[in-house]
This record gives C-alpha cells, structure tokens and sequence, in this order.
C-alpha cells in the first residue's frame, strides 16, 4: 500500500470497527504455486461475545476456508499450520471523488477509502473449535433479522452443523502486523469536504452515502470547527 501519513489509520479499536462493519476479506497466501487469493468471511475474537469488548493491544481474526481451499492457501492441519504469513484485506466503503467537486481548480479525480492489510501466521482449528466458529459466524448475521436461522435452533440443524463442518477448516490468526489507511479529503478545505460529502449523498453514477457517512464522520472535528 502506498505510504502517505497523511492518510494512516493506526487506531487500534477504529481498525477493529472497520472489521466488524465489513467483514468480507480477502486472504492472500504466497505459496509454491504462487499467489492464492480467497474471499471469506472473518469475525473478531473477542473476551465478551457480542459485547465488542476485547484486549485492546491485540487483534485476532477468526474466519474458515471451504475444502480443498486449507491445501491451496497452504494452511495444514490442527497443530501443523502454516508458518509463513497470511494477508488479509479488509476494504470499507470507498468510491470515485471527481474534480469539479472540491470548487476550485485546478484538482485531479481520486479515490476514496479505508482499508486494511493485515498480516500473521493462521493457526487451524479442531473440527470442536471450528464448530465453535460457524456457530458464531452464523449467529453474528443471523441475528439482526426477525427469524435468525441459527445452526443450534433445532436438533436438526445441530446434526446439519456436525456434517457440514467436516467440509470446512477453521483458523485464528493473531494479527503481528497492520498497515491501515483512511482517505477521506483530510487534506482538503472544509468547504471542499462538505460539497464533495453533498455530491456522495445526491444521485447519479458515483452516489456512495456510506462513503458520505464516513467521510463526515472521519472529518468531523475539521467540519465542526470551521462551523
């Protein structure tokens, strides 16, 4: 990722809340074929399930891969793991900021983004453990709507859960390594941040409200002072 201070997120628990909000990630292993990517879902371990409440000074991502992807990405068996570092990448809300935007010229198009680039050697689970994960994973996403269909509501979906987990292996990786960024206009005028934050929100063919919401949140403080 392209170094620019300006830009870093090194936030610990802003990091975290990016992870909780986009879940989705890319897992990037350098192998003997060369570079294996996969897209899996991944959760936070955390000391108090469901409170978002963890250690502080430690970031651990808990995700699984479907089988045959533990041989391609080289991650081994319970106990064996790989000892080469995994890459995960968590990407935000992000979209194209256009020129005429920011009220004055001259000025070049860009991107904007908060992303993620996580690095560390992915530890595989037990079948026990990864049980453990796929009930968590499917919970953190189940919950919120109004019938969740968990893997333990019935006895059913308990026998379900006990097959399906063989064709899966779970993984923890203790994250040793970050490199984080957060492009949101920071270097800009205020009344450039506020218009470019209008035309996210208005429709047409670059509309991204999510990305308005974290820009204005991201430059809150810039915005509320010059108020």
């Amino acid at each position: 990722m392209r170094h620019n201070p300006d830009y870093a997120l090194e936030d610990l628990a802003g990091i975290k809340e990016l992870i909780r909000q986009h879940p989705w990630c890319i897992f990037v292993a350098h192998t003997p074929e060369g570079l294996i990517a996969s897209h899996y879902p991944v959760l936070l371990e955390e000391q108090a399930q469901g409170q978002g409440q963890d250690d502080d000074d430690e970031l651990v991502l808990l995700s699984h891969v479907g089988r045959p992807d533990e041989t391609r990405l080289g991650l081994g068996r319970a106990g064996e793991g790989r000892e080469e570092e995994l890459l995960a990448i968590i990407q935000g809300p992000h979209g194209y900021i256009s020129p005429s935007w920011y009220g004055y010229r001259p000025n070049v198009p860009t991107w904007n983004f908060a992303t993620a680039h996580l690095y560390g050697v992915p530890e595989v689970l037990s079948d026990a453990e990864n049980l453990a994960v796929l009930h968590r994973l499917v919970e953190h996403f189940e919950r919120p709507l109004p019938d969740p269909h968990l893997l333990d509501a019935t006895q059913e979906n308990s026998e379900y859960a006990r097959r399906i987990v063989r064709g899966t292996v779970g993984f923890r990786m203790r994250v040793t390594r970050i490199e984080a960024k957060e492009k949101m206009n920071q270097d800009k005028p205020p009344g450039s941040v506020r218009n470019i934050i209008e035309e996210l929100r208005s429709p047409g063919p670059y509309a991204q409200p999510a990305l308005a919401d974290r820009m204005e949140r991201v430059n809150a403080e810039m915005l509320g002072d010059s108020a």
